[in-house]
């Protein structure tokens, strides 16, 4: 999908991935396409309300082998695929606590070529419009 991208639009937006995919993906992009990775995050410092939104948001996409197949290729395994998915998965795939941590990941997907990164907070509402979340987060990340 990358290469596709490459060749056929102005860029792409990798979906549900790390800094690690974000650096292969500017590899196979190369310096002149549009890079805009998204980053799920919890803004929350408790480690249960992390873990628990972030295996929720993640169990869903388990489903689908499109998923598990590229973190696979990522260095993940299918131990890491049970349960809703293992910490390690969800961790590296959903930033979680305060606004240091939060940008920091955002640092990380900028450092390893991205031009831009999607922000998704998750919630406990399924509907719900993040606004606090994002009111709280977007003074750290115009530092990024």
């Amino acid at each position: 999908m990358l290469a596709l991208a490459r060749d056929h639009a102005e860029g792409a937006h990798p979906y549900l991935v790390t800094p690690g995919h974000t650096a292969v993906a500017r590899d196979v992009l190369g310096p002149g396409k549009f890079l805009a990775a998204e980053q799920a995050v919890v803004f929350s410092t408790n480690p249960e309300t992390v873990r628990r939104r972030g295996r929720a948001h993640v169990a869903s996409y388990l489903r689908a082998d499109a998923y598990p197949n590229n973190w696979k290729r990522l260095g993940f395994t299918d131990d890491d695929f049970t349960d809703g998915g293992s910490d390690r998965l969800v961790s590296a795939l959903v930033a979680g606590g305060g606004t240091g941590t939060i940008q920091q990941r955002v640092k990380e997907h900028l450092d390893a070529g991205a031009d831009h990164v999607c922000l998704q907070a998750l919630s406990d509402e399924s509907f719900g419009f993040p606004r606090e979340q994002w009111r709280e987060l977007a003074p750290a990340l115009l530092e990024c």
